[in-house]
């Protein structure tokens, strides 16, 4: 249910002191680092990283390999490799450097020590390649699973693929929350400035920060808000569900009855309430409710209870693409959706808005664009499957769709 964590292109800066920050539209772990002048061949050793299996601690300082695990490195261009396809070569540009793959490259800075060992690598957010909107469906009918993708102009229709088709997407329901509030904003009867305090029985586990805050913290709505689409901050959700009403938001969910916070989502894909589970599955709207009504005395699950779990893709947030650019449309305008602009690159556009979902077994992506002609696009993929899903693919053919419209 955190995006965050799929994006598995990770930044590595190595330094002589660590410093490791989480960016929320990307993985990064930066530090800073005093390194000597000379260096010897960079580019060769950059080559030899990206073409020689496995990666050696001995091409790295004592430093670099102490603070970043050997593992870790494979990890990242093992998921670069997934993404953008067969390392191709290295092209030098200035002082830094431009890693070609087959299906876009990546920016990278790399610097020696003395002894030609490895003392600082970056590489950057990948840059996919464009592709054409039918190359890009025609990639995604390959994906396991069922998936929807469609790309609006304005009102109109560039590319379609299932989007009439209600499928699970994770935390992209918050799109319908926040719709909420603005409608009831608009008629008087909230303000973005209201103050609520933060009840316990609000709190769920992450994405977020606010399951960590105390009991009773004072926060305006409008903090919930943006906290809940640019860190898709569980515990603020659910605590604006609670405070705008669950029935006020299912108006906008006709697939979603009764409409789960993440908390009961939670709470019913624990390993300790299958029989629950069981139940609720068969259950019809009026049993459920109840059943959702009896969770409200348990206390909320911790982390390891969903270690290994499988997907549950029948207990979810269903939404179809076309309902969620139709929410995307409604809440564009509020400064809180671009704080955070996912997989596009914002300064190629006027301007962005994002809001994506994922957890097993589920991933959504789906952004509104401006483009610097004022042209409108709305962006939208979903993708579910009982198996582990290639997010770094899935990433990338959307990100190509995306470039393919600039």
């Amino acid at each position: 249910m955190w995006l965050e964590t799929l994006f598995l292109t990770t930044s590595l800066l190595l330094p002589n002191e660590s410093l490791a920050t989480t960016n929320q539209q990307n993985l990064s772990l930066v530090v800073q680092a005093q390194l000597p002048k000379q260096s010897i061949m960079p580019k060769a050793a950059l080559e030899r990283l990206l073409t020689t299996e496995p990666v050696k601690a001995e091409w790295f300082t004592s430093e670099f390999v102490a603070q970043i695990p050997i593992a870790q490195i494979q990890q990242v261009i093992a998921s670069l490799k997934q993404g953008l396809g067969n390392y191709q070569r290295v092209e030098e540009q200035g002082k830094n450097y431009k890693v070609i793959f087959a299906r876009g490259y990546v920016p990278a800075q790399i610097a020696l020590d003395a002894n030609g060992k490895i003392a600082m690598l970056f590489f950057q957010p990948p840059v996919p390649q464009a592709k054409s909107l039918e190359s890009a469906i025609a990639e995604f009918k390959t994906f396991p699973g069922k998936v929807s993708f469609l790309v609006l102009e304005g009102k109109s229709e560039r590319a379609a693929l299932n989007a009439t088709t209600p499928l699970g997407v994770g935390s992209a329901f918050k799109l319908a929350v926040l719709q909420t509030l603005k409608s009831q904003i608009a008629t008087g009867k909230r303000s973005w400035r209201d103050v609520v305090e933060l009840q316990p029985a609000w709190k769920s586990l992450p994405s977020g920060i606010l399951q960590t805050w105390p009991d009773r913290s004072l926060l305006t709505l409008q903090t919930l808000a943006a906290l809940m689409i640019s860190q898709s901050d569980n515990t603020a959700t659910d605590s604006l569900m609670n405070i705008l009403g669950r029935q006020a938001i299912e108006s906008l969910t006709p697939h979603n009855r009764p409409l789960l916070t993440t908390r009961e989502l939670f709470l019913l894909k624990s390993a300790r309430n299958q029989d629950l589970l069981k139940r609720y599955r068969s259950s019809n709207e009026a049993q459920k409710r109840a059943i959702l009504q009896s969770l409200a005395s348990q206390p909320i699950p911790t982390v390891s209870e969903f270690e290994g779990n499988k997907p549950i893709l029948d207990v979810e947030w269903f939404f179809t693409a076309k309902e969620l650019c139709e929410l995307m449309t409604q809440v564009t305008d509020l400064p809180l959706m671009s704080i955070n602009p996912g997989v596009a690159k914002a300064e190629d556009w006027e301007r962005v808005a994002f809001k994506g979902g994922s957890e097993p077994g589920v991933l959504n992506l789906t952004t509104w664009l401006k483009a610097k002609n004022g042209k409108q696009y709305c962006v939208a993929a979903t993708w579910n499957n009982n198996a582990p899903l290639e997010e770094s693919r899935f990433f990338n053919l959307y990100s190509s769709a995306i470039a393919g419209l600039k």
